[in-house]
């Protein structure tokens, strides 16, 4: 709890490609306007990790995921967030929903690339930087 108000349930995605990137997304709304995350969002009422995660990469990325095995857990602000590494399955990459821009990146273009707070640091102690 924070300040007497719920935590709120989120997911994200840790997909990476053949060559080994990462997949971020340019976020359109807040928290972390116009900075790159991983796609991810609100668990909605009834749903599982699994479920939001694989309705979440759909809406933000065009992509067809299947959620693999929990990674980590941060907590940002009011957002406990559940990170799962996915497999891509299907589907087109497209920035789509909450994001404005979506692409594969590796380990250099993630320092080059504005950033959520903190996301360098958590894949960095989590030991899942993309090649």
């Amino acid at each position: 709890m924070t300040e007497g108000n719920p935590l709120v349930p989120c997911v994200g995605a840790l997909t990476y490609d053949a060559e080994g990137r990462l997949l971020l997304i340019r976020r359109r709304n807040e928290p972390g306007r116009g900075l790159w995350s991983v796609p991810g969002g609100r668990v909605e009422a009834g749903e599982s990790d699994a479920e939001a995660v694989v309705r979440e990469m759909a809406e933000e990325t065009g992509l067809v995921v299947e959620p693999g095995a929990l990674v980590g857990r941060v907590r940002r602000g009011p957002f406990a967030i559940a990170d799962y590494r996915c497999a891509v399955v299907g589907g087109t990459l497209r920035a789509g929903d909450d994001a404005t821009d979506a692409r594969w990146c590796d380990a250099a273009a993630l320092t080059d690339l504005p950033l959520v707070p903190l996301l360098y640091d958590t894949l960095l102690e989590w030991g899942v930087l993309p090649r």
